[in-house]
């Protein structure tokens, strides 16, 4: 089974368009810029409040990684823990939660398997006590690695676990962990439901007309976390993760009521300077005269309280 986008499509990184790109064989090289030791903003965060408290709250980690506690459940969305992406792209700053900070974990949700988003150490030290929530495909990976308390999920299948609502939408992406993989899996998005307050992760996505798809179908979306980083080359990067212009659009078509900012600062993924997102999108904010209280570009390690 081969997956593909919501029109058909299937897109995706073949290796002569990373050598083109890693090669510089094309016209919209810039500068390098670091990796590693770029000061972003962090925010120390012990975890003591988070394991004490039982309000509604979004913690970001790092890159896509988030805490999302509600109704006194406890899920991580695509953690990745670890020092390294497969043991070569470095963290630029720690996990904004250690793992001593965490509380304890009633589900994992994976938006798909890409390295950056599904990290092998990662999961296996989170053991196999969560339910895993995972995009079609992947069950067998999970069961596998001896995580066997696993759910598997279709674009707009809707499930109750562990207290929560759970949708998974659609993204704009692709998969793959080998060669052999190419999108074998799927991928996609949450929206997550308790009590009538809702939130979405977007996981990796490029602009698509489903974010309107995704407002109308699930409801008002208190918090959007939309991806702002990992865009440059845009020839390259466009099919497959949004700029800040992109995630300023995907948050007007979904009617989300935040916009939480997110895949920015952590790992050097592309050729952009890893300050230079949420910049960007305060521009872009100010450009098209938004309101100033629906957008909030976390620190690392920040906790955003909900509701």
């Amino acid at each position: 089974m081969r997956y593909a986008n919501l029109d058909g499509r299937s897109r995706y990184s073949s290796l002569a368009r990373i050598l083109q790109w890693k090669s510089g064989w094309h016209e919209e090289k810039r500068p390098r810029t670091p990796g590693t030791g770029v000061s972003v903003p962090v925010i120390a965060n012990d975890g003591r409040a988070l394991r004490k408290s039982t309000a509604d709250a979004l913690t970001w980690i790092g890159h896509a990684s988030f805490l999302i506690q509600l109704g006194g459940k406890n899920a991580l969305i695509d953690p990745v823990m670890s020092p390294t992406i497969a043991g070569f792209i470095p963290r630029n700053v720690a996990p904004g939660l250690a793992w001593n900070a965490l509380p304890k974990i009633d589900l994992v949700l994976v938006t798909h398997n890409h390295r950056d988003h599904m990290d092998v150490p990662t999961l296996k030290r989170l053991g196999p006590d969560p339910v895993y929530v995972v995009p079609r495909g992947l069950g067998h990976w999970f069961e596998r690695a001896g995580l066997r308390r696993v759910v598997e999920m279709a674009w707009w299948q809707q499930e109750a676990i562990e207290g929560l609502n759970l949708s998974f939408v659609p993204a704009e992406h692709w998969s793959r962990r080998t060669l052999l993989d190419t999108n074998a899996s799927w991928w996609g998005g949450y929206v997550i439901e308790r009590g009538g307050l809702r939130v979405y992760h977007s996981g990796d996505s490029a602009w698509f007309d489903g974010y309107a798809q995704i407002g109308a179908r699930c409801g008002v979306i208190h918090a959007a976390m939309l991806p702002i980083g990992a865009y440059a080359p845009r020839w390259f990067m466009r099919s497959q993760h949004m700029d800040p212009d992109d995630a300023v659009r995907a948050f007007s078509a979904l009617g989300a009521e935040r916009f939480v900012a997110m895949h920015w600062g952590t790992f050097k993924l592309t050729d952009e300077d890893l300050r230079e997102p949420p910049e960007l999108l305060r521009e872009i904010w100010k450009r098209e005269n938004l309101p100033d209280a629906p957008l909030r570009v976390p620190a690392i390690g920040e906790t955003l309280r909900l509701g």
